[in-house]
């Protein structure tokens, strides 16, 4: 993903609706660049995939080995 960077006048006049929702549509973050130089990232959650469920079982006493001095 590439970041794109603007400055704060070109976006000026565009509702803030547009401009989060096109940051969500290219799901690539967008780097405001303010008059003073600092920089504001307005980016896009990113959605985890569900974790695959696993067949198998965890054995009872598995944090006596964990824990083990030895």
């Amino acid at each position: 993903m590439t970041n794109q960077t603007v400055t704060l006048d070109d976006l000026k006049g565009r509702p803030l609706e547009e401009v989060l929702q096109t940051v969500a549509d290219q799901e690539a973050p967008l780097v405001v660049r303010l008059r003073d130089g600092k920089e504001v990232v307005i980016e896009p959650k990113r959605h985890l995939q569900p974790l695959p469920e696993l067949e198998g079982r965890v054995p009872g006493n598995w944090k006596d080995a964990v824990y083990a001095r030895g």
